[in-house]
């Protein structure tokens, strides 16, 4: 959530951002914002005097009845009484205003750090580095050679829960569960504390991440009670500390956790629907730090080679882009994508987002930082995917095929069992 304080002081710039992210319509949010909150600003201007007034006449009041001027007693108690009223009638005021604008504050995206680049969409974003050399030959994709003996299973995932879920057999189940508990491990041995977390929130925590209520849409809700799905372990991991103050001397504090994310996707009918890519249930592996502000975008490098060190592992070719202002994600000032090499495209896709969030979402869950001076500071929050199992599935079975045969990466082997798959 931005500051309403920034909006006033500088709204131009809140402006400035929004065409920035492509968001020239929300501009006029905007303007209205500034309406109610200087409608706000003015009733509690006028509560203020009011209470003043009152607090004077209780004890003219007072001094009245002691002198025994009980018609100019009575005069000041009538006052009193219609003053109190219409500070009940401001309250209401207040009570709808602050709501209104909270509402529109919660659909406002994060200002753009000043190093992100500036561009229209995907095809905007800036390469930073490569790593590993891709393999550029032919090659079976990985729904196909999986379908040969059927450890990818799409009719029955349909059967079960309808389209785009999946059931993976055999060797293809224990590369899923090998690799999320390879790379819990190698996170832990990055400093990282694991975390199990419900797969079920509710909606103040959705709302605290910025998932809701922009995003409901994508989202998987409970019929009967305030619950939904995770779309992203970095939902119940960044609510960890809703409501509460850290201390300084703590930060930054790292943690990861596997869950299945949940995501319905309504925007993406007609494109990767094919194969194991883009399902509306997969596993991922995610990290989130709660950093010093001034701090944040070094661990914001930090987090992403943290990610990249889980594809150089596997010996994985992948490249880093900086999103551009149209690409970013809702909550994030800055993000990196990691895209690994899948050959079958011919083309690099993503595996993994790593974004700072700055103190965005720490304003919308309220989590704070006590910092030497004894002050309260919101913190900033960082998350990154550590990685997209299902995505870093396909990746081996493609980039390491050879004849009908993948080669399992050898730090997976102790997790697996062996150390090939035969199709």
């Amino acid at each position: 959530m931005l500051d309403i304080h920034l909006i006033r002081k500088d709204p131009d710039r809140v402006r400035h951002a929004l065409k920035n992210r492509q968001m020239k319509e929300e501009t006029d949010r905007v303007a209205g914002l500034l309406v109610k909150d200087e409608q706000w600003r003015k009733i509690k201007k006028e509560e203020e005097g009011l209470r003043a007034e009152r607090n004077k006449l209780n004890i003219e009041i007072i001094q009245l009845k002691k002198a025994r001027k009980e018609k100019e007693a009575q005069k000041a108690i009538k006052r009193s009484g219609e003053i109190s009223a219409r500070i009940k009638e401001i309250s209401e005021e207040t009570k709808k205003l602050e709501e209104e604008i909270r509402n529109s504050l919660l659909v406002l995206p994060n200002i753009p750090h000043e190093s992100v680049p500036r561009g229209k969409d995907a095809a905007d974003n800036t390469e930073i580095r490569k790593w590993g050399k891709p393999a550029k030959r032919k090659i079976q994709s990985h729904d196909v050679l999986a379908a040969k003996k059927g450890y990818i299973d799409f009719e029955r995932g349909a059967k079960l829960a309808g389209h785009r879920f999946a059931v993976l057999k055999g060797p293809l189940a224990a590369l899923e569960r090998g690799l999320i508990n390879f790379m819990l491990g190698l996170q832990v041995s990055n400093g990282y504390q694991e975390i199990l977390p419900p797969h079920l929130v509710n909606t103040a925590v959705m709302e605290g991440t910025g998932q809701l209520p922009k995003f409901e849409s994508d989202l998987y809700k409970c019929r009967d009670d305030d619950l939904w799905l995770v779309p992203t372990a970095e939902v119940p991991l960044t609510n960890l500390f809703a409501g509460e103050v850290l201390e300084e001397k703590d930060l930054p504090l790292k943690f990861t956790a596997y869950t299945p994310c949940y995501r319905r996707e309504a925007g993406a009918y007609g494109k990767d629907i094919k194969g194991y890519l883009r399902q509306h249930q997969f596993n991922k592996v995610e990290l989130v730090q709660f950093a010093h502000p001034e701090q944040s975008f070094k661990e914001l490098e930090t987090l992403t080679r943290d990610a990249e060190a889980v594809l150089q592992a596997l010996n994985l070719p992948y490249r880093v882009v900086s999103l551009c202002t149209g690409d970013l994600g809702f909550a994030a000032a800055k993000t990196y994508d990691l895209e690994v090499w899948i050959p079958s495209q011919n083309r690099y896709r993503e595996i993994s987002s790593c974004s700072n969030c700055t103190d965005f979402q720490a304003r919308r869950a309220n989590i704070k930082f006590r910092n030497a001076k004894g002050e309260l500071q919101f913190v900033h929050t960082l998350n990154g995917s550590g990685l997209a199992v299902g995505r870093t599935l396909i990746a081996i079975l493609e980039n390491f095929q050879e004849d009908n045969i993948v080669s399992i990466p050898k730090p997976l082997q102790d997790y697996t069992g062996f150390d090939s798959i035969e199709f």
